[in-house]
């Protein structure tokens, strides 16, 4: 081999590892993930499951169909079959099989599903319901109530003509100015409706998505692993109109102990909202 091959080779070498490296770096986003909750290791686990199936399957068809290809061509003088005879037992064989298949996939994926339809045990009941463009959380255990609409920053900047770099904005569209705020380790059912149109309330790390829909209440639950504190963000997954881009969720996952402060706090600071309001009519009265 010449040197100037060496080199084109090297060269070709190391231009297909700083292509593949970059690629292997994302290949990870480009899959499901196992999220925080007990709903979204399931469903990812049922997922890679009937993924691989597939691929086993695709590997069993491609393999015979290329064999079959290179085995039985032309130029090794093969000829085709003009009698169109068939093999009862082949028949049988690729009916049987596939079915089978499809009750083994059935059977963990219907057991999935009826986890995500149990509703039973919850410890937390929320209300959401969305709006153009935002969504209203109401605590049902407990008096706290408020909306959550796109934080200032990023409503700046999102402005025609505005002037600011999105780049210098933190979470650009992924924050709001009112977290929902949930315990880990709690089942926490959602009640979901909308006041106008269909508007969809997805977190991907708790791999759970529902439509809130205007005259209906539709359910989902999560139930946060222990030690997964932090922030989680999704966004509404119905194309519900002009910004329905800018409408994102955020959800924080405190300790119970932390939860327990945060709600005493929020009905502290609802009810000085409200004192107010009370003083004016407790005047006249006297």
């Amino acid at each position: 081999m010449t040197t100037r091959t060496t080199a084109a080779a090297t060269l070709l070498a190391a231009t297909l590892a700083a292509v593949a490296a970059p690629a292997h770096a994302d290949w990870s986003a480009l899959n499901m993930t196992p999220g925080v909750t007990e709903l979204s290791k399931e469903i990812f686990d049922l997922h890679m499951t009937i993924f691989w199936v597939c691929v086993w399957i695709g590997v069993a068809v491609f393999s015979v169909m290329i064999y079959s290809i290179v085995r039985f061509r032309k130029s090794t003088g093969a000829v085709a079959d003009t009698n169109l005879t068939h093999n009862t037992g082949i028949e049988v064989a690729w009916t049987i099989v596939p079915v089978g298949i499809l009750i083994a996939m059935a059977v963990p994926a219907a057991r999935v599903l009826l986890n995500i339809e149990d509703m039973r045990n919850t410890e937390l009941t929320i209300k959401v319901t969305g709006y153009q463009w935002k969504w209203q959380y109401q605590y049902l255990d407990s008096n706290v109530s408020f909306f959550s609409t796109l934080d200032r920053a990023s409503d700046a900047a999102r402005q025609l003509q505005s002037g600011i770099d999105p780049h210098t904005v933190p979470h650009y569209l992924q924050n709001v100015d009112n977290y929902l705020v949930v315990p880990e380790d709690t089942k926490v059912r959602l009640l979901l409706t909308a006041q106008d149109v269909i508007h969809a309330w997805w977190v991907p790390a708790f791999g759970m998505k529902r439509d809130a829909i205007p005259g209906s209440v539709n359910e989902l639950w999560f139930k946060v692993d222990p030690g997964k504190t932090g922030i989680y963000r999704g966004q509404c997954a119905e194309l519900c109109g002009r910004d329905h881009g800018f409408m994102p969720i955020v959800v924080e996952v405190k300790t119970k102990a932390d939860y327990a402060a945060w709600i005493k706090s929020k009905e502290s600071q609802l009810k000085q909202a409200a004192a107010p309001e009370a003083a004016p009519a407790s005047g006249v009265a006297g």
